[in-house]
């Protein structure tokens, strides 16, 4: 009986898939021109009578119904990120006629023998290789012509002193460029470290983390239309991600059994956070529509991951359409996510882990920008006439 059972299921699980492959092999396809009707510019879109393109574009405002399996919308309303993510579960788009990207020529780096390889031997993140590569190649083109090895401090102190007078660095690159002269003396020649001591390194100045109120992402989440949007802005907000920690989830980092979240996070550790459970539902949505390959949000390609800027100008757009004046960027909704948990009653041990932090000091920051213990302080000044 149990056998038989299993046979059925097996079938019924070999019907509903091969069901499904049929549906995303009859994908429609969307061919996008180039064209000038009544003198203005307009983007015509050749649907090859989709109904369900037809549908979804009909809903569209702007958009002008031609018959013939073709549309019409002017191309300042155009944007064809936003066309893209709505369009593509539905059918495959040819945007070639109407936007053509230019590569960027790639840099030549510069860099002494074994500086690169010493930071892959070690492990380095991506983003700090680039950094490294980027700054010492620089450090290398100011020097040109001298022997590195015969560099003094006050050299280096005179280098920096032009980045920071002549090209307006920030005390975050100062400090990071001294780190990449500082790997090659100490790492790759194995210089004394005490010897390098001597560069003068920026104070930074500690600002406290800027937070939105609650209203604020109520505001910005009315804002986001698009299922994808919603759901790469709420993991940020509701889990404490970086920017780069969202791009690199992978579905199987979606762990609902336990409802957490499995995160890369900074400096190669890994930690788990909460995972909303209004959101898994959102998540489950996404993920029949899109059906993402290898990273849980993916680009214009099966398996390329997400454009970090395209993240940046979602938040900043929902912003903007929120009415909200002062600068918001993806990092705020993970300070956020930590302030709101501290005002609701969660102890900073607890926030510590769900952010990664390594020292608590790091966490406390956020007791400086909750309102949870400022709003129960009587402000002296109401307090004089109860004398």
């Amino acid at each position: 009986m149990v056998f038989l059972f299993l046979c059925l299921y097996l079938r019924l699980y070999d019907i509903i898939f091969s069901d499904m492959d049929k549906v995303q092999k009859q994908r429609g396809s969307i061919v996008l021109f180039k064209e000038e009707r009544n003198g203005a510019d307009y983007i015509r879109i050749e649907y090859a009578n989709s109904q369900a393109v037809a549908l979804l574009l009909a809903q569209d405002t702007g958009m002008e119904m031609a018959g013939n399996g073709s549309a019409y919308i002017a191309s300042a309303a155009f944007k064809l990120p936003d066309f893209y993510d709505r369009y593509s579960p539905h059918a495959y788009i040819d945007y070639s006629r109407v936007y053509v990207r230019h590569p960027k020529p790639k840099r030549e780096y510069i860099l002494p023998r074994g500086y690169l390889e010493l930071l892959e031997q070690k492990r380095y993140s991506l983003s700090t290789i680039k950094a490294y590569k980027i700054y010492f190649s620089d450090f290398m083109e100011y020097h040109k012509g001298q022997d590195l090895d015969l560099l003094t401090v006050e050299d280096i102190n005179s280098y920096m002193l032009h980045m920071v007078k002549e090209k307006h660095i920030s005390a975050t690159q100062q400090n990071m460029r001294i780190n990449a002269i500082k790997f090659y003396y100490e790492k790759v020649r194995k210089g004394k470290r005490q010897y390098y001591g001597g560069i003068a390194r920026a104070k930074e100045y500690k600002a406290l983390p800027e937070v939105l109120s609650r209203e604020e992402m109520k505001s910005i989440f009315a804002q986001l239309s698009n299922r994808k949007h919603r759901c790469m802005i709420s993991l940020i907000y509701s889990a404490g991600l970086r920017r780069s920690e969202l791009l690199n989830l992978t579905p199987q980092d979606i762990i609902s059994e336990r409802m957490l979240i499995r995160i890369a996070g900074k400096g190669k550790k890994c930690r788990y956070s909460l995972l909303s459970e209004k959101l898994l539902n959102e998540l489950r949505d996404y993920y029949r529509e899109y059906r993402p390959q290898k990273w849980l949000f993916e680009g214009e390609q099966a398996g390329e991951q997400y454009s970090p800027s395209a993240l940046v100008k979602i938040l900043k757009e929902a912003a903007r359409k929120a009415g909200i004046k002062h600068r918001v960027h993806l990092h705020m909704l993970r300070h956020t996510f930590a302030t709101h948990l501290l005002e609701q009653g969660t102890d900073l041990r607890t926030i510590q882990e769900l952010m990664g932090h390594t020292d608590i000091k790091t966490t406390a920051i956020y007791l400086h920008v909750s309102n949870a213990y400022k709003a129960k302080i009587p402000n002296p000044l109401d307090c004089l006439d109860d004398d």
